[in-house]
């Protein structure tokens, strides 16, 4: 079915990078969907399946398992088969893993979820390693945090449709609500991979800082990119749990509110992530990425103390806050740590991608402490992460390479 549809599929020429950064940049918004949806896809196993909040982060597990576990394969697929053919690669797997979802509804089994996600984000993996480390070449490196900020603009557009589809469906009254819409999701993916065959995209490499740059295996060794790796670990673990549970917290302390009145204000929060974006990528060319990125951690940490207050409607509100400031995060940390590695950029920004991983991390114990202090209270710990973040941003970004 896709030879037929990339054989039915006119060939683009592109005669510079915009048309290839286009196609790349199309990419987040595939995995911002899918992203946007397992937030809302928690809240609904956990009411037609009676998983525990604990439990249902399995769902998270499985889907940053995928990342940390076939990050580093997907670097060496891309090295193998080059741009067009991993981002193409990348879409069909994860039409793949959404096929499986029918399959998994069908059966009502929580475990076959748990199967289906890891699949579908295995794809994502190969899709967002591809894409990253695309985007972060096409162009003047230093003006790399920039093209991953816009870039990531897109897929806050996606993370902002998903639940809006999950909260029309998932909570509504459709029959076979998770069927279509990842049977949806599956044609559409395969159909925009046709078209990446078909495209024309220009296989570069990553230029400049060469002679300055770390010798190959000497990565270890340039200290800011290690801890630009942990930050980014602990990062995504801080939004991954943020939103997992961003459910949860507002039914719980906005009194009178449905799951599915919550997944429309989930949609809500990500203008407010998707417009942190755009706005980020501007304020970056006036107030640096590093300095903004500052600012975004400590109104993340703000944020997050007054979620784990509880307060009634206020809580709520600042964890809309909370996902505004952390909308500049992934990428401007991904920029500063692989700036200056030279000739190993390519081979960094891939372990980065594997650093997504980090969404393993907190969703668990975050589900523990709400079962036991409610909802709230399990907010401590992305706040906590965002610390991490700003003295990343101060300090940790600067330093030099050990010797």
């Amino acid at each position: 079915m896709t030879a037929l549809a990339a054989a039915a599929i006119p060939k683009p020429r592109l005669t510079d990078h915009r048309g290839a950064l286009a196609y790349a940049i199309a990419c987040f918004f595939v995995w911002g969907l899918a992203y946007g949806l397992l937030d809302v896809l928690n809240k609904h196993v956990q009411e037609t399946l009676h998983v525990g909040k604990a439990n249902s982060a399995w769902l998270s597990m499985a889907y940053f398992g995928a990342y940390l576990t076939l990050s580093f394969p997907a670097g060496k697929l891309l090295a193998a088969i080059g741009y067009r053919r991993g981002l193409a690669t990348g879409l069909a797997i994860t039409a793949c893993g959404a096929l499986l979802f029918i399959p998994a509804a069908q059966a009502g089994k929580f475990s076959w979820f748990v199967g289906a996600m890891y699949v579908l984000a295995g794809g994502l993996c190969v899709l967002e390693t591809t894409a990253d480390t695309y985007v972060n070449g096409l162009g003047d490196p230093s003006q790399a945090s920039r093209r991953l900020t816009l870039g990531q603009s897109f897929n806050g557009v996606g993370v902002f449709v998903g639940p809006l589809i999950g909260g029309l469906l998932l909570f509504g009254n459709v029959d076979r609500a998770v069927q279509i819409i990842y049977a949806v999701i599956a044609f559409l993916v395969l159909l925009f991979a046709g078209f990446v065959l078909r495209a024309d995209l220009p296989e570069i490499g990553v230029e400049g800082h060469h002679e300055t740059g770390p010798a190959d295996g000497k990565l270890r060794h340039s200290r800011h990119y290690v801890l630009g790796l942990i930050t980014q670990f602990l990062y995504i673990g801080a939004q991954v749990g943020v939103g997992f549970y961003f459910i949860n917290l507002v039914t719980e302390t906005w009194r009178g509110t449905s799951s599915q009145e919550a997944a429309y204000l989930l949609s809500v929060a990500t203008l407010f992530y998707l417009g942190g974006r755009f706005a980020g990528t501007w304020l970056m060319g006036k107030v640096g990425a590093a300095k903004l990125l500052l600012l975004y951690a400590i109104g993340a940490f703000v944020c997050c103390i007054v979620v784990s207050l509880g307060l009634p409607v206020v809580s709520a509100c600042a964890l809309v806050g909370v996902l505004g400031f952390e909308s500049i995060m992934f990428p401007t940390i991904f920029g500063l740590a692989v700036r200056d590695l030279g000739a190993q950029t390519g081979r960094g920004a891939s372990i980065m991608v594997m650093m997504i991983g980090g969404g393993v991390v907190l969703p668990y114990p975050m589900g523990l402490l709400a079962q036991s202090f409610g909802t709230p209270v399990a907010y401590l710990l992305p706040a906590a992460c965002f610390v991490l973040v700003g003295l990343y941003a101060q300090w940790g970004h600067q330093l030099k390479d050990a010797t």
